[in-house]
């Protein structure tokens, strides 16, 4: 079984960047894709963005394209969410979730996802 461990949230003035990191445990993966999600209080939990795996194939959410990136390291089994130009709306717990096999970068409802982590906190002020 997957777990998924995420880290790099913090604090920063609105402009500026952080990486989110999300190692994966159990196994490698390989057929899954790995996704991107956040939630500000108040709200519903909202999809940023998924990678495929085999292929690094990305697709990211139209509210954070040409801001965020998604990436994978294969040999340390970890997803990045590189997060630029953030604002204070990007403000919410980011977490990042696995979903099985191919065709991933099509899957954005939370409910197809599985193996969720924790989430870390990203507070952008103005």
């Amino acid at each position: 079984q997957v777990q998924l461990v995420e880290s790099g949230g913090g604090l920063v003035q609105a402009g500026g960047s952080l990486r989110l990191s999300c190692v994966a445990s159990g196994r490698p993966l390989f057929a899954d894709g790995v996704g991107w999600f956040r939630q500000a209080p108040g709200k519903e939990r909202e999809f940023v963005g998924v990678i495929q795996w085999l292929d690094s194939e990305t697709r990211t959410a139209d509210s954070v394209k040409g801001r965020f990136t998604i990436s994978r390291d294969r040999a340390k089994n970890t997803a990045y969410l590189q997060m630029n130009s953030l604002k204070p709306e990007d403000t919410a717990v980011y977490s990042c979730a696995l979903c099985a096999g191919y065709g991933c970068v099509s899957v954005k409802a939370p409910s197809r996802y599985a193996s969720w982590g924790r989430g870390t906190q990203v507070t952008v002020s103005s």
